[in-house]
């Protein structure tokens, strides 16, 4: 029985799909692991992020520390799936032969297949979590529709492909059966869930269809767009107590000279008064957006003015990439790369000390409330949870002090006691 090491990079798509893939493994018999570092696997599938430069690199070099391994004789069979695969599958071929196959991101009965298997359509929705088993990623829909100018996702994913609702409810009730008591529903762009399968925006029905699932205590919402956004979610967000009081939507640009050149079908005013009800419908929310430096034609004007509007919006999380010319996008065929590498980044630093103060405001606006925290894992001395307003990996953590003995994915509450900027710090409610 060989064991198989699945490498999963970029982001939580990617890993629903590893967790999907280690679940059929696991069915044809092979014994599985994910992302162990000095594994002793004799095979090694290596599931690529094609997403912008950065992760390029790390893909590129994941790939090759593998390729030594092989060498070296530790590893047998390596083979690599995923976004960058889909993408330059062919390149890397040629560029790394040691490599036993590359298969695009969707093609899984191809690498089963090489290794002697086929795909099991019976359990073609059930996965093996590499998350605590606690919380779970739910992902509603492939590819995306929007034509970003700097963004070569739909080259790679394709054109946006919601999944059923009975698909969505029957793997969410799964989850939940397994133990599954927050699920982060993640998607390329949520907002147009159902347009292409039902003719209609379907996102509110299904999130409220999951949140009168029994024991299911959170719901979280990640990477809304803002052009065209469903405010009938925010009703459904408002009413339904397990649909947490948080959003991601990524928003990249508030001047209006930035918002036309990156394509993003919306205008200043347009986002300034989208930010503003959504905060009047559900008071209390954290929203989390992503915002980006350096596209083409970005003036000192324009960067000026997304310092203002990062100000004045007072986002509760955000984060910020440097742009990255993509082969194949709008900026590639029509734009010239014209901000030096040096301004991107020094543009990303200035953002980031600006919002670092808000994200401290806010988190020390926090001290002497009584929240809810769900936990994650225990460290030496304390416990470590989040919040509603919080989700694993991107956001701040809420690390738990007290004499109590605490279970791993339960919920507690706790007051918060002090705070920096990027973490609570709480005792335990007697």
């Amino acid at each position: 029985m060989k064991k198989v090491n699945i490498i999963s990079l970029g982001c939580s798509k990617n890993l629903v799909d590893t967790e999907m893939l280690l679940k059929q493994l696991d069915r044809a018999g092979y014994l599985t692991e994910a992302d162990v570092e000095n594994s002793d696997a004799e095979i090694v599938i290596v599931n690529t992020c094609g997403f912008i430069g950065d992760a390029k690199e790390e893909s590129v070099n994941t790939i090759l520390e593998q390729v030594e391994k092989k060498k070296e004789g530790v590893v047998e069979q390596l083979y690599v799936i995923g976004c960058l695969s889909q993408r330059y599958g062919k390149e890397l071929e040629a560029e790394i032969p040691e490599v036993d196959g590359f298969f695009g991101k969707f093609d899984w009965s191809g690498v089963l297949e090489k290794m002697g298997q086929h795909f099991d359509e019976k359990i073609r929705n059930q996965r093996i979590l590499t998350t605590p088993s606690h919380y779970a990623y739910l992902k509603i829909s492939e590819g995306c529709n929007r034509t970003c100018s700097y963004c070569a996702i739909p080259i790679m994913t394709g054109k946006h492909k919601s999944r059923t609702l009975e698909e969505i409810l029957e793997e969410c009730e799964s989850l939940v059966k397994n133990g599954v008591k927050e699920i982060l529903v993640v998607a390329q762009d949520l907002t147009y869930y159902g347009i292409d399968l039902y003719g209609r925006n379907r996102l509110a029905e299904l999130i409220d269809r999951m949140a009168s699932i029994k024991e299911l205590r959170w719901i979280k919402l990640h990477y809304a767009y803002p052009a065209g956004f469903p405010m009938e979610i925010l009703t459904v967000m408002r009413n339904r107590p397990n649909v947490c009081h948080y959003l991601d939507i990524a928003l990249q640009h508030c001047s209006d000279h930035m918002l036309k050149q990156m394509r993003r079908g919306i205008t200043k005013q347009q986002t300034v008064d989208l930010i503003r009800k959504i905060r009047e419908e559900v008071p209390g929310i954290f929203i989390r957006t992503t915002l980006m430096t350096g596209h083409p034609g970005e003036t000192e004007e324009d960067f000026e003015e997304l310092c203002e509007f990062v100000k004045e919006m007072r986002f509760e999380r955000l984060g910020v990439f440097p742009y990255s010319h993509e082969e194949d996008t709008w900026c590639d065929r029509h734009y010239q790369d014209d901000v030096p590498e040096e301004v991107k980044k020094e543009r990303a630093e200035k953002i980031m000390e600006l919002q670092a103060s808000i994200a401290e405001e806010v988190a020390r606006s926090q001290i002497g409330q009584l929240v809810t925290v769900l936990i994650d894992r225990e460290e030496e001395g304390y416990y470590v949870g989040r919040t509603e307003h919080d989700s694993p990996e991107v956001d701040p953590e809420v690390l738990v002090y007290g004499n109590r003995i605490l279970q791993i994915g339960e919920f507690y509450q706790v007051r918060i006691t002090g705070a920096d900027e990027y973490d609570l710090l709480a005792e335990i409610s007697e």
